[in-house]
């Protein structure tokens, strides 16, 4: 069924660039036809040359954005980004877990393009244990793959297939697991992987030669909640946010002086 004005929810951290985080979910959530509602967890000092500083939001505070919201708003999909402590992980997992929306897409987000942690180490487990159950899709990277199961780096196809089995067990053996391949090295495609115990679907795309690739977890993450909030299908979803994806990148946006952009709003 399709949803006329489809609301979905990005709970995130705040980059001053616009490349990643909330301001990149609007964009991306605008452009593909929904109504972006917003949640803020922590403000960032960023561009795109690094991280260098981060102010997390007081938890109770967070819960209560999420509070009045759910209570005044008809939330189709929440996506979730940035949370990068325990304490806000659980805040925001108790009150998801109130509201209850129909779909969760968790994008475990770690590290930043620039290689800054966004998430503190005792944060993993956390997130493990109180998010990976709720969600309805994560979509980790090869990276994010292997920390959230502690295990050696993901460099073939036949580990990638073991990684996504192994986090469907890790979230309760329910819902999906979207496992991005774009780190693989030594191939001139990226492979992503969808499993949800019984049928695993493949989703292959030509690497698009670009510098310009900050915030391309988030802006995907987005683009799938908004596929779902508008009564898309997962598998569809995927599809539709890779195919918009591909166009963002492409436009070949330089912004700052390091690894810049991908250009959200290419479609409007």
């Amino acid at each position: 069924m399709q949803i006329k004005h489809p609301n979905v929810l990005s709970i995130a951290g705040v980059d001053p660039s616009g490349g990643a985080g909330l301001l990149a979910d609007v964009k991306t959530i605008s452009s593909l036809g929904g109504y972006a509602t917003g949640v803020v967890t922590a403000a960032t000092a960023q561009n795109t040359q690094g991280v260098f500083g981060v102010i997390p939001i007081p938890t109770d505070f967070v819960k209560k954005q999420i509070d009045v919201l759910f209570e005044d708003v008809r939330i189709d999909s929440v996506k979730i980004g940035m949370l990068f402590d325990s304490n806000l992980i659980k805040g925001v997992a108790e009150r998801l877990r109130y509201w209850n929306p129909r779909y969760i897409v968790l994008d475990p987000v770690m590290v930043a393009k620039s290689g800054d942690a966004l998430l503190t180490d005792d944060a993993v487990a956390t997130l493990r244990d109180e998010l990976l159950p709720l969600a309805t899709v994560i979509t980790p990277n090869l990276p994010e793959a292997a920390r959230l199961l502690e295990s050696v780096d993901i460099t073939d196809d036949e580990q990638m297939e073991a990684a996504a089995n192994d986090l469907w067990k890790l979230k309760g053996c329910h819902g999906w697991v979207y496992l991005k391949g774009g780190h693989m090295e030594g191939v001139d495609y990226s492979e992503d992987l969808l499993y949800d115990g019984r049928h695993m679907i493949r989703y292959r795309a030509e690497r698009t030669m670009t510098k310009n690739t900050h915030g391309t977890g988030c802006t995907l993450s987005s683009a799938i909640a908004s596929g779902l909030a508008k009564g898309l299908s997962l598998p569809d979803a995927i599809s539709a946010a890779k195919e918009y994806i591909s166009g963002a990148l492409a436009r070949m946006m330089d912004l700052g002086h390091c690894s810049g952009p991908l250009h959200q709003a290419y479609r409007i």
